[in-house]
């Protein structure tokens, strides 16, 4: 087990170290997979099949990582709206 620790720790940083140039769309989406097959296959040892966790939880957490990104981009666009609005009502 203690050989495992630092073999998985050097996977974990190389797999987010490749992520670096990806969109804002895939790296949410990603991380919401990633972080629902972990709670997921927490919750899922517990219940007796860690590995049906994972792969439900992955799959409701990428969805939710997407679900997130939509949001953050209709938050850019309507501010990126609202500033078009301003400069262009601006007394010059």
């Amino acid at each position: 087990m203690k050989r495992l620790l630092p073999a998985g720790l050097l996977a974990a940083m190389l797999a987010v170290s490749a992520c670096a140039d990806l969109d804002p769309t895939t790296q949410r989406t990603m991380t919401g997979a990633a972080g629902g097959a972990a709670g997921g296959a927490l919750i899922g040892a517990m219940a007796g099949n860690a590995g049906l966790g994972a792969a439900i939880g992955a799959g409701v957490g990428g969805a939710g990582g997407f679900a997130w990104d939509r949001h953050q981009q209709s938050r850019e666009r309507s501010f990126q709206q609202g500033v078009a609005a301003g400069r262009a009502s601006a007394p010059r």
